[in-house]
């Protein structure tokens, strides 16, 4: 394209007061320059959006958001040549010494990966389930200021070089080298609240990456010596055309991160950001208390000394009130550890008004973060043990480490003495018993969303039993434990929290954890849960959802019968139809109903060995795979549990009518 063809844009541009010129000769050149992000034409997602002022504001200090500005034209790298890059950002956070979780520069090769990326440490680049796969094809310069063990961090300030993963192939901390040659390292403090510049340059002949940090001040330049260097070839990692742009993600700390000015190149040095026309950094968080301040303030308390010992006491209430229980040990677990008093407050002192609903293991409230404005829930725990706190405590923040739509996100703890507070995302609708046994005739769940439900919780339990970096049991699947969104998606939650009493028993005494109706047979013999324990009390769920009935029911003598007899019996009478919920009022698929209770009556199976995986639950749910037939058994369900085990003798005679009116009800897998 001829030069002075450009000129009447540029000129267009500039009259509008738009900061910003891109120019592009042919397919295999490309400069850019944004001096400001006015009337730009990036593409923007998550919380990411251009100020007023022209900043383009990638996070808006919102609690575990992501957000992306990409170019959108995809360029032409070739088999990759040398290109170039320099960008200024800033970092603000509502504390001087904490931030989450950084910034990002990335050219990747396809914008679809982004969609899937997770926050907090992901930066809004990979997930959990991605990251390090070499067909990501993304390389990326972080600008973290959060330490990750999981990805092998060096500290919460640091510039990492990553190739197709977060576990950077390089990484060093903030700062710069001053003068000619070698010169002398400055340190850097990425959330200082002061705009920087970044140079990033990678020499295709090479093979080698430069990254180079510094403060932005006018003469200031860019340093001789680059802060990190890496050598890789691209080329294995950038095709012929990939996308470039910005990508940042918080956590749980309140934080805004903002590109201020950029610019790119193609074989050759990035063009200069005009410094003077950047727009200024925001100043909405308070600044730094002068040294001025902190010589008056002692002359000033002098003067009140009449009122030093009214202040005294009221801090000393203030102290009871908010006080919390935290050890050495705790340190390590950073910003997991929420503060009481930010609880306290949140649930305006955990009034009766704000109860969710109480449990086995305490009470929950609904409440809202007076700094985030994010609502959470906080379930009050009893513990009165030190006796495995510790390696509790490890297990929460771990847990809180896992993200799927399926599960209720964990966000953090505190302790205080004799309780712990366990904090997860809140769910708007409630607990899915509420739904199940309202008193209106009339379902408040249709087919479509119990089945949807059942769905989701069995893609929940595939992550905890098999896809997470750890094996997760659950415990304490139920009804009550199912949680519904603003969309009436299942999300299940309480993970773990049994093992509170695990670690504070005995060991010489043995304690059967989970709730009755629930808990599988061999659990009285072992007192161990596993993954096929989990699978028993989901096949329990399953059978509840769809008959709308709970695990130890009425009949019409009032007498007490399990939900798996009954429906096994009608199964024997080929009546297990008659099984579904009556609120229905038959407005569902049979052929999806059948398939859910032989699934249901498949995971509740006294035999542990029976019993299917949970991904071929969620398969034959889904069609994929056909549920095995089942035969009709010549011991009732009670006598396979005995065999199993004589733990739960207590609870058999605890429902002796439940006993007599057993029929033939287990069902045994037919050999395939």
């Amino acid at each position: 394209m001829p030069k002075m063809k450009l000129l009447p844009s540029v000129v267009c541009f500039l009259l509008v007061g738009v900061n910003l010129v891109s120019l592009a000769a042919g397919d295999d050149d490309h400069h850019l320059v944004y001096s400001g992000f006015s009337g730009s034409n990036l593409l923007l997602d998550g919380a990411a959006t251009v100020t007023a002022t022209g900043l383009l504001e990638l996070t808006n200090g919102t609690l575990r958001l992501k957000g992306h500005a990409i170019y959108p034209t995809p360029l032409r790298f070739g088999a990759t040549r040398s290109f170039s890059t320099s960008f200024v950002f800033g970092i603000l956070s509502a504390y001087p010494d904490v931030s989450a979780n950084g910034i990002a520069f990335f050219v990747a090769a396809r914008r679809e990966i982004l969609a899937g990326a997770m926050a907090a440490q992901y930066l809004g680049l990979l997930n959990g389930s991605n990251n390090g796969n070499d067909t990501n094809r993304v390389f990326a310069v972080e600008l973290d200021t959060m330490q990750n063990n999981e990805f092998g961090d060096i500290s919460d300030n640091h510039v990492g070089i990553d190739i197709n993963s977060l576990v950077s192939a390089n990484s060093t901390n903030a700062g710069y080298y001053s003068g000619a040659g070698d010169g002398e390292f400055r340190s850097l403090t990425l959330i200082s609240h002061e705009a920087m510049q970044v140079w990033v340059d990678y020499d295709g002949e090479a093979k080698k990456v430069n990254v180079t940090l510094a403060p932005l001040k006018k003469g200031q330049g860019k340093p001789v010596r680059p802060l990190i260097s890496a050598t890789h070839d691209l080329s294995t990692v950038i095709p012929d055309t990939a996308y470039i742009g910005f990508s940042s993600s918080t956590g749980l700390v309140n934080s805004r991160h903002y590109v201020l000015g950029w610019s790119f190149a193609m074989d050759g040095p990035a063009p200069e950001i005009d410094i003077d026309r950047l727009p200024k950094l925001p100043r909405e968080f308070p600044k730094p208390r002068s040294k001025v301040m902190e010589i008056i303030l002692p002359i000033v308390t002098a003067a009140v000394v009449f009122f030093v010992g009214t202040v005294l006491v009221l801090l000393r209430r203030r102290q009871l009130r908010y006080s919390e229980l935290n050890e050495d040990w705790e340190v390590e677990f950073g910003p997991h550890r929420l503060a009481y008093k930010d609880l306290f407050r949140a649930t305006e002192g955990f009034k009766n008004k704000n109860l969710l609903g109480v449990g086995g293991f305490g009470k929950v409230y609904r409440g809202v973060l007076p700094v985030s404005k994010c609502e959470i829930a906080v379930k009050r725990v009893s513990h009165n043990s030190k006796q495995g706190m510790k390696e509790f405590v490890a297990e929460i923040v771990s847990i809180g480490r896992m993200q799927h739509p399926n599960l209720v996100q964990l966000l953090g703890y505190c302790r205080r003495k004799g309780e712990l507070l366990l904090v997860y995302e809140y769910m708007s609708n409630g607990s899915l018993d509420k739904y199940l046994y309202c008193q209106q005739s009339k379902a408040t769940l249709n087919w479509v969303q119990r089945l949807g439900i059942i769905k989701g919780i069995a893609s929940g339990l595939i992550y905890l039993h098999e896809e997470w970096e750890k094996v997760v049991v659950h415990r304490d699947i139920k009804a009550s434990n199912v949680l519904l969104d603003s969309s009436m998606n299942g999300r299940l939650g309480d993970f773990g929290l049994a093992m509170l009493y695990d670690h504070s028993d005995n060991p010489q005494t043995s304690h059967v954890v989970g709730t009755i109706g629930y808990l599988a047979p061999e659990l009285g013999r072992t007192s161990k849960a596993s993954t096929v324990t989990d699978i028993f009390a989901f096949g329990i769920f399953v059978l509840e959802v769809i008959c709308g009935q709970k695990p130890i029911m009425q009949d019409s003598e009032e007498n007490q019968v399990m939900l798996i007899d009954w429906v096994v019996d009608h199964w024997n009478r080929k009546s297990l139809i008659d099984t579904v919920d009556d609120k229905l009022q038959g407005d569902y698929n049979a052929d999806e109903a059948v398939i859910a209770l032989k699934v249901g009556l498949l995971c509740s199976h006294p035999f542990p060995e029976a019993r299917p995986s949970m991904r071929q639950v969620l398969q034959c749910l889904n069609g994929e795979l056909v549920v095995p037939e089942l035969v009709p058994a010549h011991l009732s369900f009670q006598m396979l549990t005995l065999m199993q085990n004589q733990g739960f003798d207590s609870y058999i005679m605890s429902y002796p009518s439940s006993v007599e009116s057993m029929q033939s009800i287990s069902s045994l897998v037919k050999e395939r």
